[in-house]
């Protein structure tokens, strides 16, 4: 009995020491995405704050980008919570989008891919439990509609993070196997600097400009302090796809920040770029990872971090 009440004082110990290192106003998502809707914005992201209880998708919300409250989503801050769709543990990078008048949340969970539905962006998103049929688990779900097709970006484990994309069913409840392509993997230089046996590629996001094809990706393990953002282009949505030798176009010599990395891109309401994004908790501590943002210029082709526009995303 002695020894289980030291342990238990040790443990209360030990969550107030580290919650005491936690700043108050910080948002600490990882992977994080935002999405806009009817002039407000909508963060989401995999949870990493000790303080929060529960599992799923938080969500917080903000009309400017820079003051945020929450979380705020419909079940105790979470638009999706445990318990109301797939998944039982790795709620892991979610993306937000409507289609046909609905929201969806086309998310990972137990690495797998799910997608979820909602009547708001704030939740709750459900389903019935169904996950995108794959012979391999596969994560970091990215949907773009081009033209009448529907394309689903995520990333497979094999060999490696792998970043495949296959075209979806009208009611994104499919993946077409028989379109399945590879597009991106970790190979040398910045994409691993570690020189590890799985080397990663993942986190993609690909937007369609001037009728080229552009995918923002991250590579080396999140835990990597050199995990960083780069990009690539093509003429079709399924590749090939051409790596940009000035690539990467954030990483911690760019923010200052290690493990900078894993986010999406985003506009404000003028047009304005940014990719949001997570870094290291510190220089010793990966988690929970911290929530940051970065205004970013597209200019014929060629992606750049905007000088000294790095900011953390706080409440």
């Amino acid at each position: 009995m002695k020894q289980l009440s030291f342990q238990v004082l040790l443990l209360i110990f030990t969550i107030q020491l580290f919650g005491q290192e936690l700043s108050m106003d910080q948002i600490y998502l990882a992977d994080p995405t935002i999405f806009e809707d009817q002039g407000t914005y909508y963060l989401y992201g995999t949870k990493g704050d000790p303080r929060i209880e529960g599992e799923g998708f938080l969500v917080y919300r903000s009309t400017d980008l820079k003051n945020w409250e929450g979380p705020i989503g419909a079940t105790d801050g979470f638009a999706l919570k445990k318990g109301d769709a797939f998944g039982t543990k790795g709620f892991w990078a979610p993306q937000v989008f409507k289609y046909h008048s609905k929201y969806y949340m086309a998310y990972t969970a137990n690495e797998h891919i799910a997608i979820a539905t909602s009547d708001n962006p704030l939740g709750p998103f459900t389903n019935n439990g169904n996950v995108l049929e794959s012979d391999v688990k596969q994560i970091d779900p990215y949907v773009l509609f081009d033209g009448d097709k529907i394309y689903l970006y995520h990333v497979r484990l094999q060999d490696g993070n792998r970043i495949f994309v296959a075209e979806l069913s009208d009611n994104l409840r499919a993946i077409k196997t028989e379109t399945l392509t590879e597009c991106i993997n970790a190979e040398t230089g910045w994409e691993d600097t570690q020189k590890v046996a799985w080397p990663v590629a993942e986190g993609p996001t690909v937007f369609k400009k001037n009728g080229k094809y552009v995918m923002l990706y991250s590579a080396n393990d999140f835990r990597n302090p050199d995990y960083a953002v780069g990009y690539a282009i093509s003429e079709s949505p399924k590749g090939p796809w051409k790596k940009i030798k000035d690539s990467p176009f954030i990483s911690r010599t760019v923010t200052g920040e290690n493990g900078s990395g894993h986010g999406d891109l985003l506009y404000n309401h003028n047009g304005k770029a940014y990719y949001v994004f997570h870094t290291h908790f510190s220089n010793t501590k990966v988690a929970p990872r911290k929530t940051a943002i970065i205004s970013i210029q597209i200019k014929n082709y060629k992606i750049q971090a905007v000088k000294n526009s790095f900011q953390w995303l706080k409440l």
